[in-house]
């Protein structure tokens, strides 16, 4: 299994980052955080995980160790493949995601392109069985107020992605209404 990669960005592919290691150009199909900081930087470290088919080995590359757990995770739920596991854990960020799932909100993953109704079920409740005891993400009041605000959003017009992508530019402090207020002022400056 090949856990990570340090090397310099060697390009991109429609496929992924191209990460050149002692030499040897690994093609790596990357989350936007791992793209992103490779635009910038010389040196790039990246987690990764090897899927080994019968047909095709390929790395898939994460900017830390929470996204390529969830994504390890994710792989375990019946109906997930690489490619949709990867377009999750790009979606948004590990933590929330992992409160998503703890709080059986699973709108969260229906706003990710390819994920349906009963797969978006199927991740909570499989992925929630398998964190158990072991879930070190507990559910707080201010999940249930993110809840609220997104939904009043969703209200509003907004799909429940771009309810996310508002609310992700307002301090998560606030109360709902407050949080629903500062994203609709925002959208209209």
């Amino acid at each position: 299994m090949i856990a990570r990669l340090r090397g310099k960005p060697a390009g991109s592919t429609p496929d992924g980052l191209v990460l050149d290691v002692g030499g040897v150009g690994y093609l790596v199909a990357a989350t936007p955080s791992v793209l992103r900081r490779a635009e910038s930087a010389d040196e790039l470290t990246v987690e990764t995980y090897l899927h080994v088919r019968e047909d095709v080995m390929q790395l898939y590359g994460f900017g830390d160790r929470g996204e390529r757990e969830l994504f390890t995770q994710l792989l375990t739920v019946n109906g997930i493949g690489p490619k949709v596991a990867l377009a999750i854990v790009s979606g948004s960020p590990a933590d929330e995601l992992r409160r998503a799932i703890v709080r059986e909100d699973t709108a969260r993953f229906q706003a990710i392109p390819g994920i349906g109704k009963k797969t978006a079920e199927r991740i909570v409740l499989e992925l929630k069985e398998k964190m158990g005891v072991n879930l070190t993400v507990a559910a707080s009041p201010s999940d249930d107020e993110h809840v609220v605000a997104r939904d009043a959003l969703v209200e509003l017009g907004y799909s429940v992605a771009d309810a996310e992508r508002a609310l992700a530019e307002t301090d998560p402090a606030l109360a709902a209404a407050e949080r629903v207020r500062d994203a609709l002022r925002k959208a209209a400056a």
